[in-house]
């Protein structure tokens, strides 16, 4: 078989290796952990508690509401104090709020699974009951994901511990520590989703990633699962990337990896897996890397969900110099944080509190050069400069066909720019432009059908008080004396 194309992207500098110097910290559970309902996929969960209930360690607090949100379940045992809007990595968003009473007295349902004798369906609604969701930012349910795995009849699964985002290495750490977790979670992937094989892929530039986890795959003495290394450029960690860099098949723009053959997950949410069918625990904890030159000992540090940001800061020695900005993820696809009051989510992997030396201010924006540096940069093979002219002018129909859907927003056309220009974020704002033209069509539809039916109801009652009417005044006539 002929050698796969060499990815497309970038290499900018990792930044890692102040936080690898330390193994994993395991933190204290918060006083008070505050659990949004919205953990990073977009859709709020609901609660299933009030203020003042009682919890124990595992209770179950919120409930899916839609397809892409999980299951929320108290990380510490305690009190609901409060069910409240409260700032989040992604702005503000509601939370419940539970005072932790230190017994950590667990949940009766938490309790270890017998995984190998449940079929798969049952096998996946257990899992989706966990509330186990994908550890790599999206948060998307994992039950969900291999669900749908199963329906398609998928082959490989394919666990992501690339982990190409500067600054953030709570993969590597996991994989260099745990991996005997993740092979584990491997099988149990496996056997809920139908697939017939497993590939962990991790970037080159982990060397002791890779020593520990061909250690722990050569242990485990399962055929099924394999290790490839794959060369380190960002994003390669990207879903359809790192399918494309391991298999050779493009997932198709419209369809999902399961059309191929494949379904995604992360070396994280395995770990995840097997501490639930090893212990009962449900995912109530996440490895988060905290790092940047304003925190005197970046780390890796394992923390309750909804444990603050200011508290895993303070687990890393306290800030130090003069932060200039909180950013949640990487310095690529990283968003900034108003605040560090944000609690941990299941989709936060990295806190970067970056001082002046951490950031490469963007000099002053000048016109495009057509120097095509963006094309060559870009992973999803777009075009960002006639993007970028589409975009100026809103023009929709151009955008779509220049395939704006496609873009990953990793900021590689940022990246290499010569001429400063803030690529990714109006690209962002144009597809938030989209979003909201198509929410108004779909509200201007429904209105127009609401009124459509209205109409047909209005003439339907016209036609039988017509038919009525008719039917009174034929009873009314006399009889005919003939």
């Amino acid at each position: 078989m002929s050698a796969l194309p060499r990815p497309v992207g970038v290499r900018p500098d990792a930044r890692k290796s102040a936080a690898l110097a330390r193994p994993i910290a395991v933190l204290a559970a918060p006083e008070f952990a505050v659990l949004a309902l919205d953990q990073g996929s977009g859709t709020a969960s609901v609660p299933v508690v009030a203020v003042g209930d009682p919890v124990r360690l595992g209770t179950l607090v919120a409930r899916p509401a839609a397809p892409d949100s999980v299951s929320l379940h108290a990380p510490v045992s305690g009190r609901v104090r409060a069910i409240e809007q409260r700032p989040l990595v992604h702005g503000d968003g509601l939370c419940v709020v539970i005072e932790n009473d230190g017994a950590e007295r667990l949940d009766t349902a938490v309790r270890p699974v017998g995984w190998n004798g449940l079929a798969g369906p049952e096998l996946l609604e257990r899992l989706h009951e966990a509330g186990i969701a994908g550890l790599g930012g999206a948060a998307f349910p994992a039950g969900v994901k291999l669900a749908a795995a199963r329906t398609a009849d998928v082959s490989m699964l394919l666990l992501n511990g690339a982990e190409c985002e500067p600054w953030i290495c709570c993969d590597d750490a996991l994989m260099r520590e745990r991996a005997a977790d993740v092979v584990l979670g491997a099988q149990v992937m496996l056997a809920a989703s139908g697939a017939d094989s497993c590939v962990v892929a991790i970037e080159d530039d982990k060397p002791e990633a890779v020593a520990a986890m061909t250690t722990a795959i050569d242990a485990a003495g399962d055929a099924r699962i394999t290790l490839r290394a794959l060369p380190a450029v960002y994003p390669l960690g990207a879903e359809r990337q790192l399918i494309d860099a391991v298999t050779g098949r493009e997932v198709p723009h419209d369809r999902l990896p399961p059309a191929i053959g494949v379904v995604c997950q992360n070396v994280g949410t395995a770990a995840a897996v097997a501490r639930w069918v090893r212990t009962g625990w449900p995912a109530i904890a996440r490895i988060v890397t905290v790092t940047g030159s304003g925190v005197a000992e970046p780390a890796n540090v394992e923390a309750r969900i909804g444990t603050t940001v200011a508290q895993l800061v303070a687990a890393c020695g306290g800030y130090c110099g003069e932060p200039l900005s909180l950013i949640a993820g990487g310095a690529m696809t990283g968003r900034a944080l108003g605040t560090d009051a944000a609690p941990v989510t299941k989709g936060l992997a990295c806190v970067v509190a970056a001082t002046a030396s951490d950031l490469s201010p963007r000099g002053p924006e000048r016109p495009c050069i057509r120097c095509g540096d963006c094309s060559a940069a870009c992973p999803a093979y777009l075009l960002p400069q006639q993007l970028h002219r589409a975009a100026l002018v809103d023009d929709e129909a151009g955008l779509a066909r220049l395939g704006l859907a496609d873009c990953i927003e990793c900021g590689c056309c940022d990246y290499v720019c010569p001429s400063g220009i803030p690529l990714v974020e109006r690209f962002r704002a144009a597809k938030a432009r989209k979003l909201e033209r198509d929410i108004d069509r779909l509200r201007a539809e429904e209105a127009r059908g609401r009124h459509e039916r209205h109409l047909r109801r209005l003439a339907a009652e016209a036609e039988a008080e017509r038919r009525a009417f008719d039917e009174a005044r034929r009873r009314a006539r006399p009889a005919d004396p003939g």
